[in-house]
């Protein structure tokens, strides 16, 4: 993929072996590596229990692996970092606090003016279409909204890397398709360039998003295959083009599950 330039997210020889007592080691990814440039949008897709929320767990810095190592920007993770987000899909919204105020929390610690918090949270609500309910409670606004707050929450404080568990996969479809639209017309401006690590169960998903997907495969959890979307932009679903990477995927989710 030549528009990249970047080697930013380096993943060598990772392996993750969960132990608990009394029961058999369970091998969770076995020899992962991988590369990936700054600014790309990766999709990881595959079976349950093939690694996927391990592997964005150790890329976070949340779990360390039993051998091998991840590296961001030529520094070894080994604990969780403020450059990197983690978004999930129960939005982890804090519930005594309006819109306006659960965007604010990630900025609450950085030597910011109240302007320059105000400007950019505000900033943020009209990037992502909640301008008139900066002071509702969660409670108050619909599952999709909440998302939407958990996003702009996460773009106000610039990070690097967004990882991503399947936040849209508890959204009715309309409201899932609008906000796969949002996401992506958001990183594509010139204010949000964040490398993203998105897991999904979703085919349809991962190539209207992805630069590239991982098609990953259980027992033990690997990458079975990686597979490039390289589509004419803004991606248009279901078109000729989009179809065939959607078939290929297809083939290798069902070639994994019989693996």
């Amino acid at each position: 993929m030549g528009r990249w330039l970047i080697v930013y997210i380096q993943i060598e020889n990772l392996t993750k072996i969960f132990t608990e007592s009394n029961k058999k080691p369970f091998v969770a990814l076995s020899n992962i590596n991988l590369t990936i440039e700054k600014s790309e949008f990766i999709c990881i897709i595959g079976p349950s229990g093939c690694g996927k929320t391990a592997l964005l767990n150790i890329l976070g810095g949340f779990v360390l692996p039993t051998s091998g190592r991840v590296l961001i920007d030529g520094e070894e993770v080994k604990k969780p970092s403020s450059r990197y987000v983690s978004i999930f899909q129960d939005y982890k919204l804090l519930p005594w606090r309006t819109v306006r105020k659960n965007i604010e929390l990630g900025l609450e610690n950085k030597k910011l003016t109240r302007t320059q918090v105000n400007n950019i949270v505000d900033a943020q609500i009209e990037a992502v279409g909640l301008t008139g309910f900066e002071d509702y409670l969660p409670a108050r606004i619909s599952g999709g909204m909440k998302q939407r707050v958990s996003i702009a929450r996460a773009l106000a404080v610039e990070p690097e890397i967004l990882f991503m568990d399947e936040p849209f996969g508890a959204l009715d479809s309309v409201t899932k398709e609008a906000m796969q639209l949002n996401l992506k017309q958001l990183l594509a401006s010139k204010q949000h360039g964040a490398t993203v690590i998105f897991i999904t169960h979703d085919v349809d998903e991962a190539v209207f998003l992805a630069d590239r997907i991982l098609v990953m495969q259980a027992a033990p959890g690997r990458i079975s295959q990686i597979i490039e979307v390289d589509l004419p932009q803004p991606t248009m679903k279901y078109t000729r083009s989009f179809n065939a990477v959607r078939d290929t995927v297809i083939r290798e989710m069902a070639s994994v599950s019989h693996k």
